[in-house]
Parts: C-alpha cells; structure tokens; sequence
C-alpha cells in the first residue's frame, strides 16, 4: 500500500483536501476529532492507496464530509473551530511527501471580514478614491481636430 498524492487548502469554516486519485473504488474516509483516515483502490492496476493523518486542529465529524469524482476524492473537513486559521493540515511540523499546498484555491481570508466587498469592489472603490477629476476626457480621442496634443504631427505612412 502507497499514500495517495493530495493536496490541501484553508477556509475559514473548513479545510479541504483533494486525493489525487483517478478511478477510485472502495473509498473509504473515517473522521474523527483530531484525525482522519483515507483509503482505496486505483486505476487499472487496482493499486491500493492508504493516508492516516493527525490533524493541526479539531474537527466536527458529524459534519464533515467527502465526493469522489473520476479524477480525485475531495474532503471537506468541518472545523470544531470556525475562523482559526490553519498554517499546516499536520499536528506535527514534519513534511510529508504526498501531501502538498492547493494554491489554485488558497485564500488568505483571516484578514477579509464578513461585511468585506468583493475584489472587484474594492479595486473600483479604490480607483474612485484616488481621484480622476483632473483626467482628460477620453471620449472621442482619434478625432484629430479635438486631439489635446497640438505640437502632435501626421506620422508618415509605412513602406
């Protein structure tokens, strides 16, 4: 038996973890307080795969909960804690080699509130706070005759 390669991000209410496992049969994931197991078989080859880990914080069994797909089997871990980050899914500081950050979907979100805007939100809040009244209007700027350039010249056509 081999551990299946996986990787793992925060959230404020959960912690996610997505075995890399593709064709996935006889899963089984078992949670616990502060640990939590994974095992199965994949691929055509039915290899066997087997991941025990004992986790940074506590979770809510009851409430956690996972999905297999054809490419993986994603966890999601309900924490006993919600709003306290994790800096690592490990009790212990050690590395395990088959377990890496998921930075496609990390978020640091410990310092967002609830009431935060979107980020898109916010990068037009900010562009509205830093002024604009002195911009030149950019409506109708090919015109040539209303061109706020005057020493501007014709440029000479490409050969």
């Amino acid at each position: 038996m081999q551990p299946a390669a996986a990787k793992w991000y925060d959230r404020r209410d959960s912690v996610f973890i997505e075995f890399c496992v593709e064709d996935s049969k006889d899963v089984q994931v078992n949670f616990d307080k502060s640990k939590f197991s994974f095992s199965c078989v994949s691929g055509t080859d039915d290899i066997k795969h087997q991941n025990a880990v004992e986790l940074f914080g506590e979770i809510d069994p009851k409430e956690s909960k996972h999905r297999r797909t054809d490419r993986s089997v994603l966890c999601c871990l309900r924490k006993a804690e919600p709003g306290k980050s994790w800096p690592r899914l490990t009790k212990d500081k050690a590395k395990c080699n088959w377990l890496s950050v998921d930075f496609n979907n990390w978020k640091d979100w410990e310092d967002d509130s609830d009431e935060d805007l979107s980020s898109f939100d916010k990068f037009s809040e900010m562009m509205n706070s830093m002024g604009g009244d002195d911009l030149p209007d950019l409506d109708g700027a090919d015109d040539e005759h209303e061109s706020a350039d005057s020493d501007d010249e014709k440029m000479p056509d490409l050969e």
